[in-house]
């Protein structure tokens, strides 16, 4: 809980990557989630600003790539190009976070360019509802 004399700030891919760092699967589903509604509720013009710095790793590769992945994706749909730090981020085999046949099948067919040339294979809608 915030004390009255801090001011608010949003979550940055950054800070993500920090609190990711030894969560289990579910609680990191739930923080993906809440830095998405953090970041659909900022201005526009500031949303760069919390994809900018690199984030540390994770200690798993899969949510590495996923940040660097999800950094391009959201850059990309405000029409801005994605920070230089994403581009040193991809896997060797694909990951399919939501392994189940329908997820699959899913994720190959509609996996947003920045997921899929990562090697991560996930919905838009698993990310919408993360």
């Amino acid at each position: 809980m915030r004390s009255n004399d801090e001011s608010y700030e949003p979550l940055t891919v950054a800070g993500l990557g920090a609190l990711l760092a030894g969560a289990d699967e579910a609680r990191r589903w739930r923080l993906v989630a809440e830095f998405l509604e953090e970041y659909r509720w900022e201005p526009e013009q500031e949303r760069a600003a919390l994809l900018e710095q690199e984030p540390a790793v994770t200690g798993d590769e899969h949510w590495d790539v996923f940040l660097a992945a999800l950094t391009e994706h959201l850059a990309t749909k405000d029409g801005r190009g994605a920070p230089a730090w994403v581009e040193a981020r991809s896997l060797r085999r694909f990951w399919f976070p939501f392994n189940t046949r329908a997820a699959r099948v899913d994720a190959v067919v509609h996996a947003p360019a920045a997921f899929r040339r990562r090697g991560v294979y996930v919905s838009p809608q698993e990310l919408n509802v993360a």
